[in-house]
């Protein structure tokens, strides 16, 4: 077998129920994300949705990105 750790699906349950500080965590994720493409130029939006079809794809590529790069020195 080439992926035993995907046998075992019941350690790793999706839930659509979220504690305090995981709400907290994913609403300031949310606001940072919205922050960012407002900060961003027209013509880069233009740009992004264009090439990712939505807001939201364009930023889940930003943030990838982001956490993907080489660290600055």
């Amino acid at each position: 077998m080439r992926f035993p750790h995907r046998l075992n699906l019941e350690l790793h349950a999706m839930t659509d129920e979220f504690n305090e500080i995981q709400a907290s965590v994913l609403i300031g994720t949310a606001e940072k994300m919205i922050d960012i493409w407002n900060r961003l130029s027209p013509e880069k939006q233009a740009a992004l949705l264009a090439r990712f079809g939505t807001q939201e794809n364009a930023l889940a590529a930003l943030v990838t990105t982001q956490l993907v790069a080489p660290p600055k020195p």
